[in-house]
This record gives structure tokens, C-alpha cells and sequence, in this order.
């Protein structure tokens, strides 16, 4: 087990979001099936979002007519077996234009939408999916401090928030977690971000650990690719770069070959190795895939072999999002 601020939860979690959108057609009999056996795995922090199943790439209008698509799937996944996950969602980029809401009002209306989508009467962990410029963090952390005092929500968490935002943040309600892209490919948090969570005794749940699939080597081109998976739009997936990252992967084959385990395993593992308090999320529809992540959780490594794999990957080529959705992270 590990700790999310006062929050405990199994060492994995798993994200649930390419259940239903993003990453090609999902079966929600295989997804379902995949959340039972995280269970029985002893996998906890269930990971979803109000916005899941309305948009399918970044930066993209929402297709409001699939918003709420996931929650509403992990509702039918944890009937009968709700004192066994801890529930997170997040709000906050659900408006068809996916601009980002955090007044007040709009907390207590979404909050009650993923409730009913759930259907559950409180919400383990709740985020705001990403900071709204226009509102400031006193008054999006005020509101959803009120649904903690109201037993809506047990903990709050922030998703893509820069360090100023935390700390203000905090200082109205304390933040038990901060979710955020952190993998071998993306560590843009180490400078200033993830000490300010470790100062505050914030946990870290880090969004594709494994490099949106990446980092495991089974994507051996685009072309590999549904038509409308979303990392056709990503820079990194784009033909010159991806021909370059290749080479990240390549690298891990060889280091993962010495251990008798996959790329993905080890790449998984060093994010598990940066701290006690960090729980990545990794995402999957298929339980081949999920007990492939499950058993990286407990590969131990040394420190010259997280230095060897860390040397792996010692620059990226291309940017993570789009610009238009980049200038959201981190701030």
C-alpha cells in the first residue's frame, strides 16, 4: 500500500480512460472484466473522468453526447464490490469548447452529475482536471472543500497544476494528490513540481507511465494505429519523431532482456522507484495487459540499473500534447 496524502491506496491503480475513447473501439466486457481482475489483484485506485468518452484527441471538441461514457462504465464495474476501490474522477473539461471550469457553481453541478454516473453517494478522490485560468484556485478548492464537509467527497486532488497553484491550493484545504503525465519520456515535474509535492506531503499519480504505449515496444509504427487514436495527433507520434523515439525503446529492449522482463515492465518500474508516495496509473482495456503492469509493481531495481534507464531516454523528440492543449498543463 501506499499513501496519497492521509489516503491509502494498493501500490498500482489503473486508468480507465481507453476503455472509451482514444485508444480505437473498446468492449466493455473486456473492460469490465479487466476492472474485476485489478481487484483481485489487489489493485485499488480505480482512475476516471467526467469528460471520458466525449473527446478523442487532445484539444478536440468534446462530443457531448459521449461525455460521461466512463464514468458511467466503472459504475457498472464496482457494483457489488464498491468497499474494494477507491473511486477518483475529475471535472473540469467537459464543456463542448474543452475549456477548463473551476467557479464554484460548476464544482457543485459536476460533482453531482459523476455521482449519479457512478453510481455511488461519495467520490474517494476528486480532481480538478485542469486549472481554470479565469477562477482563481481559492475558489475552485473553497467549493470543493464543501463537498468534503457535505460527504460527497472524501479527498481532493489537482490534475497538470504548476507548484504556485499547489501551494495556494493547500493553504485553503489540503491536497492529497496531483495527477500528472510522469514517465521516462515526460519528466517535466522533477525540476519544480514534484518537490513541492514531496514538501507538502502530497501524493503523485503519475497519467501515462508507460508513455501513452510507447515505452512498451508493441507500437512499432503509426500505421500500427486505429484511425482515430489519439496519438496520431501527438508530436511524439508523428512519423520523424516517432523514428527517433524508437531508439528510447530500443534501448529499454536491451535492458529489460538482462532482467527477463518487457520494456514495459521496466519503464514502469522506475516510476515506481521515484518515491513511497507516488502511484502511477497506467491504462488498459485488456487483462493480459493489466497483469503485465500489475507484476512491474514489484520488480525491484538498483541504482545503477535506474541510472542505466534513465540513460535510455535521454531526450524525446517532439512535444507531449498539441500546443493548444499543452498551454493547460502545469500552470
Amino acid at each position: 500500500m501506499r499513501s496519497l496524502g492521509e489516503l491509502r491506496v494498493g501500490n498500482q491503480g489503473l486508468g480507465c480512460m481507453g476503455m472509451s475513447q482514444s485508444y480505437g473501439v473498446g468492449d466493455e466486457a473486456e473492460s469490465i472484466a479487466t476492472i474485476h481482475r485489478a481487484l483481485d489483484l489487489g489493485v485499488t485506485l480505480l482512475d476516471t473522468a467526467d469528460v471520458y468518452g466525449g473527446a478523442t484527441r487532445p484539444g478536440a471538441p468534446a462530443d457531448v453526447s459521449g461525455v460521461g461514457a466512463n464514468e458511467e462504465l466503472v459504475g457498472r464495474a464496482i457494483r457489488g464490490r464498491r468497499d474494494e476501490v477507491v473511486v477518483a474522477t475529475k471535472f473540469g473539461l467537459a464543456d463542448p469548447d474543452r475549456k477548463p471550469r473551476g467557479d464554484a457553481a460548476y464544482v457543485k453541478q459536476a460533482v453531482e452529475a459523476s455521482l449519479r454516473r457512478l453510481g455511488v453517494d461519495h467520490i474517494d478522490l476528486y480532481y480538478q482536471h485542469r486549472v481554470d485560468p479565469d477562477v482563481p484556485i481559492e475558489e475552485t478548492v473553497g467549493a470543493m472543500a464543501e463537498l468534503v464537509a457535505e460527504g460527497k467527497v472524501r479527498y481532493l486532488g489537482l490534475s497538470e497544476a504548476g507548484a504556485a497553484t499547489i501551494r495556494r491550493a493547500h493553504a485553503v484545504h489540503p491536497i492529497s494528490a496531483l495527477q500528472s503525465e510522469w514517465s521516462l519520456w515526460t519528466r517535466d515535474i522533477e525540476a519544480e513540481i514534484a518537490p513541492t509535492c514531496r514538501e507538502l506531503g502530497i501524493g503523485i499519480v503519475p497519467f501515462s507511465p508507460l508513455g501513452r504505449g510507447f515505452l512498451t515496444g508493441r507500437v512499432t509504427s503509426v500505421a500500427d494505429l486505429a484511425e482515430d487514436d489519439m496519438r496520431r495527433n501527438l508530436p511524439r507520434f508523428a512519423e520523424d519523431n516517432f523514428a527517433r523515439n524508437t531508439a528510447i525503446v530500443d534501448a529499454l529492449r536491451a535492458l529489460a532482456a538482462e532482467r527477463g522482463v518487457t520494456p514495459g515492465q521496466l519503464a514502469l518500474a522506475w516510476v515506481h522507484h521515484q518515491g513511497e508516495h507516488v502511484v502511477p496509473i497506467p491504462g488498459t482495456k485488456r487483462v493480459k495487459y493489466l497483469e503485465e503492469n500489475v507484476a512491474a509493481a514489484s520488480l525491484e531495481l538498483g541504482a545503477e540499473e535506474l541510472r542505466a534507464i534513465e540513460a535510455a531516454a535521454p531526450a524525446v523528440a517532439g512535444e507531449r500534447y498539441p500546443a493548444e492543449f499543452l498551454k493547460l498543463s502545469n500552470k
